[in-house]
C-alpha cells in the first residue's frame, strides 16, 4: 500500500526588510514581511543513505527565498508567493510547496495582528 502521506519540510519565519505594495510609499519606505515554506517531497531515500544531497538543502532553500523577498518588488503578495513557489518547484525533489506570505505592517485602517495570503502548488 502506497503512503498518501507526504514527507514535509518546514521552514518559517523568513523575514526581511522589503518594498513590496501597490502604494507609493510601501515602494520607497518599505516595511517587514515574513515568509512560511511547506515543501512535500519523499525523503526515503536521503535518509536511508544519510545524504544531503538527495533532498532538499533548507539552508539554501531559506536562502534563495530569502532572496526573491528582498528582490524585485511587485504590487500583490500573491506574486511574491508564486515567484516562491516557482523557484521552489524549480528543484526536481520537490513535489509540491505551500507558500505564506506575511505582511504584518499593512495598512488597514483597523487594528489587526496580519494579513498573510496563502498559495500550494503541485508538480504538474
Amino acid at each position: 500500500m502506497a503512503d498518501t502521506h507526504p514527507d514535509r519540510i518546514t521552514v518559517t519565519g523568513i523575514t526581511a526588510h522589503a518594498h513590496h505594495g501597490v502604494y507609493d510609499w510601501e515602494r520607497e519606505k518599505g516595511q517587514t514581511f515574513s515568509v512560511d515554506v511547506v515543501l512535500e517531497l519523499d525523503t526515503r531515500a536521503a535518509a536511508a543513505d544519510d545524504d544531503l544531497e538527495r533532498t532538499v538543502n533548507y539552508a539554501e532553500l531559506a536562502q534563495g527565498l530569502h532572496g526573491i523577498l528582498t528582490g524585485e518588488p511587485v504590487d500583490l503578495l500573491e506574486t511574491l508567493a508564486q515567484r516562491m513557489a516557482d523557484a521552489c518547484l524549480a528543484n526536481a525533489l520537490v513535489e509540491a510547496v505551500e507558500i505564506t506570505v506575511h505582511k504584518p505592517d499593512a495598512e488597514l485602517g483597523v487594528p489587526f495582528a496580519d494579513v498573510t495570503v496563502a498559495i500550494r502548488r503541485e508538480r504538474v
